[in-house]
Order: C-alpha cells, then sequence, then structure tokens
C-alpha cells in the first residue's frame, strides 16, 4: 500500500562550504517505515542548493566551490566573453555576498530525488548528499522531506 510521509530537516551551516546529509536523510527514510520508494527533498531558501557528489576525496568539494565561485565572484559581474567592465551586483541587502549567493543557488539545485529500497537510500559507493551554502556566514537552513513508497 501507498504511504507518505512528510517532515522538516533542520541544518545549521558555519558559512560557505557543504554539510554532509546525508546520514540524516538516511535516517529520516529508516524511520518513516517505509520499504522503498522516492524522498523528494526541498531546501527552503534562495541562497544554498542541493547536490550529489563525491564522498572520499575533499578535494572534489574543495574544487567544486572554486569554481562556481571563479564562475559567480563576489565582486560582480562582466560580459560572458570575459571582456568588458566588472558591474558591481545591484541586489546587496543583505551583504556583498547576497546576490552571488542566489545565482549560484540558480545554477545548482533546490531539489533532489532520491530513491531507496529495504529501507536504504540507494546512492552509489562515492556519493553523499550535501547541503551547499553559498553565503559567507552561517545560517540555520530548512528542507522539507517527502517520502513517498510502501
Amino acid at each position: 500500500m501507498l504511504r507518505q510521509s512528510l517532515s522538516q530537516l533542520r541544518v545549521f551551516t558555519t558559512g560557505e562550504g557543504f554539510t554532509d546529509l546525508t546520514s540524516q536523510l538516511a535516517a529520516c527514510v529508516a524511520t518513516s517505515g517505509l520499504r522503498q520508494g522516492v524522498l523528494t527533498m526541498l531546501v527552503r531558501h534562495t541562497s544554498c542548493s542541493l547536490t550529489i557528489n563525491e564522498n572520499a576525496d575533499p578535494r572534489v568539494l574543495r574544487d567544486l566551490a572554486a569554481f562556481l565561485q571563479a564562475l559567480v565572484p563576489q565582486e560582480g559581474v562582466r560580459p560572458l566573453s570575459g571582456q568588458g567592465r566588472l558591474r558591481p551586483w545591484l541586489h546587496d541587502d543583505e551583504g556583498p555576498d547576497d546576490m552571488p549567493a542566489h545565482v549560484r543557488a540558480a545554477l545548482t539545485a533546490s531539489t533532489l530525488s532520491l530513491p531507496f529500497n529495504q529501507g536504504r537510500l540507494m546512492l552509489g559507493t562515492w556519493q553523499a548528499v550535501y547541503l551547499w551554502e553559498h553565503r559567507a556566514a552561517g545560517s540555520c537552513r530548512e528542507l522539507s522531506l517527502h517520502l513517498l513508497g510502501e
């Protein structure tokens, strides 16, 4: 019989970077009583995102962060050609990292769907689920979790 479960997950970040959510998500699936189905999650903020990536070599996460910082610099935006004047971000209501965080979140993902079977997430051997904080200061982030299965 198909059932569903809705819950919230609060995550405290310490600033720009990655927070591994895998064990918290696995616990949510395990305690749901559902054996197989899909976990859909939404991060309820516009300046952080979700990603599935390698959990074995921390250099992967450092390289990802460096790439996104280079692609979306805090100082402003240039034409895609890389030539021309730097234009500072217009939206800076919450500080100089405000608009770059929104752009970085728009380029990544605010939702993920993960299958689970026998009460366990079906991630690959070297995969983990991360909350990717794009703001310099730490924050309390909320995720909506929806499990659908049997």
